[in-house]
């Protein structure tokens, strides 16, 4: 019965929701405060649900947490220039398009969060790996297994299912917490 299936299905999300630990989504939230005041860019990465998620993280940072500070926060999505995507996709390889865009924009000090349920992605594995080598501050949001991006990562959220939908909603929570902190309490930016 469909009505019995979505219950289970509601069920494993909660279980998925409750497996984040409040404290270390505070060090993520810390990690941006500080690079807002520092003026560093934050940069967003994903594939496929995740990319979408890095997406709208990128605008509700870039709107609406930005409009209740004093200054904006300086954010960018690498997943939303399809031209781009492409072109360093035809020209280099798919495991590349992120770490390409990364060499034109990223400094010492930036930070780069990725979204992914595997953790193993090509391109984002070798975005991390990149970003490691200039000193970027990196953030991984991943399912159950891990991967690589838990290994290379400086923070790790994981959070425990490999089920894509119900992991891409907890991202999405998490990353909504990261902008809400800022809107819900712009005092952040004061301490």
């Amino acid at each position: 019965m469909i009505t019995q299936w979505i219950a289970e299905y509601l069920e494993a999300q909660k279980r998925a929701v409750d497996s984040l630990k409040p404290a270390e989504i505070a060090g993520l939230v810390e990690t941006l405060r500080t690079a807002w005041s520092a003026d560093r860019q934050i940069f967003a990465i994903g594939n496929g649900g995740s990319a979408a998620n890095a997406s709208h993280f990128a605008v509700d940072l870039g709107k609406g947490s930005s409009d209740k500070l004093p200054r904006r926060f300086r954010v960018l999505s690498l997943t939303d220039n399809v031209a781009w995507m492409t072109a360093l996709g035809n020209d280099y390889s798919y495991d590349e398009v992120f770490t390409r865009q990364l060499m034109n924009y990223a400094h010492k000090g930036d930070v780069l969060i990725a979204a992914s349920v595997s953790g193993n992605s090509p391109n984002l594995v070798k975005a991390y790996e990149w970003a490691r080598s200039q000193g970027l501050k990196t953030i991984a949001l991943v399912g159950a297994k891990r991967g690589r991006l838990a290994e290379l990562a400086d923070q790790v959220v994981v959070i425990e299912d490999t089920h894509y939908g119900r992991v891409e909603d907890v991202q999405m929570h998490i990353l909504h917490i990261l902008c809400y902190a800022f809107m819900e309490r712009p005092e952040l930016a004061r301490s």
